[in-house]
């Protein structure tokens, strides 16, 4: 993780401004200047604001916003976060990154691919970071991961496919299908599932797909997928908020489900290699710094990715799946549910 130096600076304002209601929106007149509106303190030192536009709530996404506000504390900088959250709805998400733009906050955060895409659209003279975005590119976020050309760069958390489906042919050798659930209007997930198609083909299994509008879809999709051998929940927002529902379909079905991030382990999920989203958070708040502070371009700052993900197995989960992890799993593994 690279660490932006930071400036000596008094006045720390302690915790942030956690406004979770979309309907409390304060909107503040806009200069209109490039890089938002730094003001002096009463003791001379900067302060800055920043907007938080989270799409909603599971652990996750909260574990990543949760890393940026501890980081961003750290710094010993005057930072006020005024954190919205969208709750799921698109609607809302628009409103909040609409009253960002006219607002005066001098860099927006938006957490999740669809949070990230209404920023991106609505705020163009301020730096914009995103993180919990699988693929900027795809997205229409970024015009490359190298040189983002815009004001638009942050944090992604794409997940090794290939690694995890093999924890799964590890962890049942004769699985020959994988039932994938995840929402056809979040392009995030289809990309993942296009990363599963291909690491599956390399491996021998085939994906089976079902596809939901929204969480309360999650359980009848699952169901329609009655004669596959495993599942794997992506990092889909929708679906990963109801991730208890399909561990239920799991346990019922005796078949092990691997999902794509480490806090889906420690839910209920069988095994995976996983990102620390609290470090993604963090790593994210680093490049704020870095823009607030010392004037970085977001059009020249590549998107930052963790290149280490570690290996987190639940054994009770496998348990209660019918599923035996191997022991040499358990010893490789950073993190072992029930033993930390």
């Amino acid at each position: 993780m690279m660490l932006g130096s930071q400036k000596n600076r008094t006045g720390l304002r302690a915790g942030a401004l956690l406004a979770v209601s979309a309907l409390a929106l304060t909107a503040c007149g806009n200069d209109g200047g490039d890089g938002g509106s730094a003001t002096e303190g009463g003791d001379g030192a900067e302060s800055y604001s920043i907007g938080v536009s989270q799409f909603l709530s599971h652990p996750s996404l909260d574990a990543a916003r949760a890393g940026f506000e501890e980081r961003i504390e750290e710094s010993g900088l005057d930072i006020t976060l005024d954190v919205q959250n969208a709750q799921g709805d698109q609607a809302t998400a628009n409103t909040i990154a609409g009253s960002f733009a006219s607002g005066d906050h001098d860099l927006v955060l938006a957490i999740a691919t669809p949070s990230a895409q209404t920023a991106a659209q609505a705020i163009t003279d301020i730096p914009v970071l995103f993180t919990a975005v699988t693929d900027p590119v795809s997205a229409n976020l970024v015009e490359s991961n190298e040189a983002p050309g815009g004001n638009v760069t942050g944090t992604s958390d794409a997940n090794p496919v290939l690694e995890q489906l093999t924890l799964l042919t590890e962890l049942d050798p004769e699985a020959q299908t994988v039932g994938i659930v995840y929402s056809s209007g979040e392009v995030n997930s289809e990309v993942q599932v296009e990363w599963a198609k291909e690491a599956a083909e390399e491996l021998g299994l085939e994906i089976v797909e079902a596809t939901v509008s929204n969480s309360s879809e999650v359980q009848q999709a699952a169901n329609s997928l009655s004669d596959v051998d495993a599942l794997y929940v992506p990092t889909d927002n929708a679906v990963v908020s109801a991730l208890e529902t399909l561990i239920g379909v799991a346990q019922d079905r005796q078949i092990p489900l691997i999902p794509a991030e480490g806090d889906s382990v420690e839910r209920g999920g069988v095994a995976t290699y996983g990102l620390s989203y609290d470090q993604l958070g963090a790593q994210t708040a680093d490049m704020a710094l870095r823009i607030l502070t010392e004037g970085a371009d977001p059009a020249t700052m590549p998107v930052e990715t963790q290149t280490e993900p570690e290996l987190y197995v639940n054994p009770a989960a496998a348990e209660a799946m019918g599923v035996e992890i191997p022991q040499s799993m358990i010893d490789e593994a950073d993190h072992v549910v029930g033993q930390e």
